[in-house]
Formats: structure tokens, C-alpha cells, sequence
């Protein structure tokens, strides 16, 4: 470990062992902790990146050194090593210990009191961590899961260079672009009322790095979104592995991500196991009926089939009309107050009623509607090919109402049934053939629904079929494509559109024209026009994969310096207001201001 040797150690506080028994060392980091057993005597764990270490004081000199020290203050310590006569075997250093001859005060901490204690750190009040995350990453759990951050980023960038990619990066300040999210706004000082956008992702660039002739790109990008935070998802700023490659479809894409991604999972995840090459492709369509969700865990062996000939007509009020959709789960032994609360769960979560009955061990339909099921006994479980002691749960609504509240009901129920539910491995699957168009919610008009660069499957002749009215282009589907791992989407990416002819035809689908299309991406569309390769992509989430690495079930865990749920840095005290001068100087006036006290 020479590479850990500086002007103030000569080892770490995890590296000594027996065979530096009778060595005189300097070791450096925080002090953890006192704990004195005499006047003269006590026991200090010393800290750094690398472990701990116990020193003991058995000198009036020593202790005087040491006692009116505050925890987490930065010391370098001199001694000797010598055995321990307790030893602790469930430290790395735990045969040894230190005693010093001298001891430096290099950093000192002025608060007796910490705002909570280090090691238990990640018990604290979230906004405790986050205003004091230098804190907070003193504790080796925490600082675990950052240092295997580093660990997936380096393996990444080897696996992509082997792959033939070569890292490029792209611009932070450039256009606002229509991207599907807010962006973020740098105003101009040299351009009056003009604005600079933080990129929402690399985009445009990438695509062009293909029309100037580069063969594969990556990088570890940066990207800006101003949108709410979710578990899985970072306010302001995440990372993504951006890749584009020219002369490429979807299924070279794919061969890229399936060759890069399994060993990076099984060698530095929580699970070992991780899919072979090919993943499972599955349509979006397939996806929506077979698991109520384009976000499958295929570690889940449940499906949601359809149920709506079997059990529209049965009598029971909001199945008439509608949609239904079932979900057998066999050797199910959940309690009544277990099922009840997975139907409750399923409501507070989709807005949605969740139902049920079961067949029990001796073939009879039991519990919850049941009633309105015994006159069709037998079609019941023929159709839904029921055996004893098999418990369904059921949605009704509009069909994707229905779907979706199926999706998060069969996820609650494979928490019930572990049988179902292979947990420890990390199970991939290509989401394919998404709708190329959608009806917007709030304009009620036809608006593209993945990614408006996209090619379109059946290229130009099925874009001109739909604006004659030939074709609805709801049934358009396109070159776009999701990677999923347990449920999560890593990534999204598509055959990019590379045709100014197509791309105008895709559009004006939209309401915008050829003009609005120059005018919105002027350098895509006239770099397009000199002649550009067929290309395609995709970028997975480097904070979604590092959390799924991790276990964590919070994406901030895995991020060194994360923003809270409103988008605030606590420890930097950002966003925050600035000097009137400066805004002064970007010819800005603010209309409203936040509250001073507001968090």
C-alpha cells in the first residue's frame, strides 16, 4: 500500500497486522473514540478511509494529549505496535494496537456535541445528513457505497473503451430544447435577454458526433432536469452512460449493453447472479397485458391475465363495462388482514380498487367476491388454471387503468408469496416497440410519447399513411427501446431518426412544420441534411444502477452530495439568493421571491 504513504502516515489505520509487531508507525484520521478505564488509561479508535485502528494511552503525557480532544478530531498518532491481549476478531486490525510516543493535533473539532453520531449516522433525520453530509460520509457505511460508485464508473469506462467507444464530452451550456422536461436557465450576460439551457441529456450532440463521422461515442454525462425527486430518481442533476453508434440498430445496441453489463452486476452487486446474454425482449403491448407494467421484474414468476369475457357479466358492480384483469397467486397463506392491507396498498398507490377471492385446499371459491363467482365455478378455474389454496387478486377500470393496477398489485402480492419472488439475482429484459405517438393529458392532442427522434417502424410510408388518415398513428409504434433490471428502468434509448424527410413527416404529425423543426433544432436538422449515417443509442442511469449495485432503495444513498427532495442542497445552502448587482448585470429583475425562512 505504498500509494497510501504521505508526510503524515506511514500506514493506514487498516493496514497493520502481526507481522508489524515491534514497528514504529505514524498513522493519521479522525478519533472515533475515548473510552478511559483509569486515570491514566484509556482506549482511542482511530479512523481513516481505509479502517480503524485502538491506540492506548498508559502515560499521564499521553492522556493530557488526548483528553480534551473532541471526538472526529483529525490526529496524527506516533507509537509502537504490539500485540493485543483481547483481540478482536471481527476487526481487520483487531490483533494489534499502538502505543503512542507522540500525538499531533492536525485538525481540531471545536463542537463537543456532533449532530449525530458517526457511525450510526444513517439513523439521523434525513436533512441532518444532507446539511452536514461531510458528516455523514465519515460513516463507513455510507462511504461504502460511494466508493463502489467509483468502482461501477471506472469498470464502466474499461468496458466501453474494450468495446471500441471512445469518450467524448459534450457541452454543459448550450439551447433550450424541447427534451420532455424543464430545464435549467443560464442567463447570458453578453446577450441581453437570451438564455443558455444545462443540457437535459446529450442529446443532440451525440447524434451529431454520428453525422461528423465518429463511429462510437460514450461518456459518463452529466444531464439537468428541473423535476420533483422520486425514489429512484435525483432532482437537478444524475449521471447517465451515454452511447451512440453509427452505422448500428437496435440489435447492435443491444449486443453492446448485454456484453458490457452482466459482469459489472454479478462482480459488484448485492446478488452475484446476473443475466446471460440475449435478455428477454418483450413488446410494450406484451408488457402492459402479461405484467401490468413496462417496468417487469422477471424475478417474479406471476402474470396478470385477462379477465374480462370470464367476469364482466358476473354481477359484480364495477366490473360491468370494464376492464378486468386477474392475478392468481398459488400457495398463497397470507392472512385476511394481510390480504386486506395488500388491497389497501394497491388503492393508496394507483388510486384504484383492488378485489379478490380464493380457491381454497378443499376447491371451493371463498372470500371476498366469491359470491358472485359460484354459479361459474368451474369456468373460473379452467380459464385461470386455479388449483387449490390459490388466492386472485382483481382490477377493473379502463384497460390501462386496469393494467397498471394489476402491474402494482401483482408486485404487492409476490411480497406475500416468496415462492414467486427469486429475489437474489439481477434478472434484465428489453422493453421494445413502444407507441411512437400518445394523446397528451393535458392537451388532449397527439403528441410523441417516447422520444421525438426516433425512427418510426415502417419509416416514412407509414408517417404519410397516418396524415392521410390511412393509418391511426396511435398504432405507430417505433425503433424505441427501455432496458429494465427488477423492475427498475435503467435506460431508454432508440434508432435515432436520420432522415430530415422522415423527421419533418414525424413531426407534422404533432402540429409543428418544417420550419418549426429548423428553427428548434437548427444544427440537427442541417447536419442531417448533408448526408447522415443510420445511428442509435441508449444511456443507462449510472445513479439508478449504482442503487440497484447497492440494494438501496433510495437513489440518494449512492450519490456523494445529493439535493433533498425539493431540489435544496442543504449543506451548500443552494439554490440561494444573490447579489442584486449580479443580477443587475444579467438584466434580470425577480417578480417573486421566496420566503428568507423557507426551506
Amino acid at each position: 500500500m505504498d500509494h497510501v504513504r504521505t508526510a503524515y502516515r506511514t500506514h493506514t489505520c487498516g493496514e497493520l497486522r502481526l507481522e508489524h509487531v515491534g514497528q514504529t508507525v505514524t498513522l493519521a484520521g479522525f478519533l472515533e473514540n475515548i473510552r478511559e478505564v483509569g486515570q491514566n488509561f484509556a482506549f482511542v479508535v482511530l479512523r481513516d478511509f481505509y479502517g480503524t485502528t485502538q491506540v492506548v494511552i498508559e502515560t499521564e503525557d499521553m492522556m493530557r494529549q488526548v483528553k480534551p480532544l473532541n471526538k472526529e478530531s483529525a490526529i496524527q498518532v506516533t507509537g509502537l505496535v504490539r500485540e493485543r491481549d483481547s483481540k478482536n476478531p471481527k476487526l481487520p486490525t483487531g490483533d494489534i494496537e499502538v502505543v503512542p510516543t507522540a500525538i499531533t493535533v492536525l485538525g481540531r473539532c471545536r463542537h463537543n456535541e456532533l449532530p449525530f453520531p458517526i457511525n450510526r449516522s444513517r439513523e439521523a433525520d434525513e436533512s441532518a445528513r444532507l446539511k452536514y453530509r461531510y458528516l455523514d460520509l465519515r460513516n463507513p457505511a455510507v462511504k461504502e457505497n460511494i466508493i463502489l460508485r467509483s468502482q461501477v464508473v471506472a469498470a464502466l469506462r474499461a468496458a466501453m473503451t474494450e468495446q471500441g467507444f471512445l469518450e467524448i464530452t459534450t457541452p454543459i451550456l448550450t439551447a433550450s430544447s424541447p427534451e420532455g422536461a424543464r430545464d435549467y436557465l443560464v442567463p447570458s450576460r453578453k446577450h441581453p435577454g437570451k438564455f443558455y439551457a444545462l443540457p437535459q441529456a446529450p442529446q443532440q450532440f451525440k447524434q451529431l458526433l454520428m453525422a461528423s463521422g465518429f463511429d462510437k461515442y460514450f461518456q459518463i454525462a452529466p444531464c439537468f432536469r428541473d423535476e420533483d425527486a422520486r425514489g429512484d430518481r435525483s432532482p437537478g442533476e444524475f449521471y447517465q452512460l451515454d452511447m451512440e453508434m453509427a452505422f448500428a440498430s437496435q440489435d447492435d445496441v443491444f449486443a453492446v449493453l448485454e456484453e458490457v453489463l452482466p459482469p459489472i452486476f454479478a462482480k459488484y452487486g448485492k446478488y452475484d447472479t446476473a443475466s446471460a446474454a440475449p435478455f428477454k425482449r418483450i413488446g410494450f403491448e406484451e408488457a402492459m397485458e402479461t405484467y401490468g407494467t413496462d417496468k417487469p421484474d422477471l424475478r417474479i414468476d406471476l402474470t396478470v391475465k385477462d379477465a374480462t369475457a370470464l367476469l364482466a357479466d358476473c354481477g359484480f358492480g364495477p366490473f360491468e363495462g370494464s376492464t378486468v384483469k386477474a392475478v392468481p397467486v398459488s400457495g398463497f397463506t397470507a392472512t385476511r388482514k394481510q390480504i386486506d392491507k395488500l388491497c389497501a396498498d394497491v388503492e393508496v398507490q394507483t388510486g384504484n380498487k383492488a378485489y379478490w377471492f380464493r380457491l381454497d385446499e378443499k376447491g371451493e371459491l371463498v372470500g371476498g367476491i366469491s359470491k358472485f363467482l359460484q354459479e361459474r365455478k368451474d369456468a373460473v378455474v379452467a380459464a385461470l388454471g386455479l388449483e387449490p389454496n390459490t388466492f386472485v387478486g382483481l382490477t377493473a377500470g379502463k384497460k390501462g387503468a386496469a393494467q397498471k393496477t394489476a402491474g402494482v398489485l401483482l408486485k404487492q402480492a409476490a411480497a406475500l408469496a416468496p415462492q414467486h419472488f427469486d429475489q437474489a439475482r439481477y434478472e434484465f429484459c428489453w422493453i421494445v416497440d413502444f407507441p411512437m405517438y400518445e394523446i397528451g393529458e393535458e392537451s388532449g392532442e397527439l403528441e410523441f410519447c417516447h422520444n421525438p427522434f426516433s425512427m418510426p417502424n415502417g419509416g416514412l410510408e407509414i408517417l404519410k399513411q397516418a396524415a392521410a388518415g390511412e393509418v391511426d398513428p396511435l398504432s405507430i409504434t417505433a425503433y424505441q427501446y427501455d432496458l429494465v433490471c427488477n423492475g427498475v428502468e435503467l435506460s431508454s434509448g432508440a434508432v435515432r431518426n436520420h432522415d430530415p424527410e422522415i423527421m419533418i413527416e414525424a413531426f407534422q404529425l404533432v402540429r409543428l412544420g418544417e420550419e418549426d423543426v429548423k428553427a428548434k433544432f437548427p444544427a440537427m436538422y442541417n447536419a442531417f441534411t448533408y448526408g447522415a449515417p443510420p445511428h442509435a443509442g441508449i444511456a443507462p442511469g449510472v445513479d439508478r444502477m449504482v442503487m440497484l449495485l447497492s440494494g438501496e432503495d433510495s437513489i440518494r444513498e449512492v450519490i456523494p452530495f445529493p439535493m433533498n427532495k425539493n431540489a435544496q442542497d442543504l449543506m451548500m445552502g443552494a439554490p440561494s439568493f444573490v447579489d442584486p448587482k449580479q443580477l443587475e448585470e444579467l438584466n434580470i429583475i425577480c417578480t417573486k421571491k421566496e420566503e428568507e425562512s423557507a426551506e
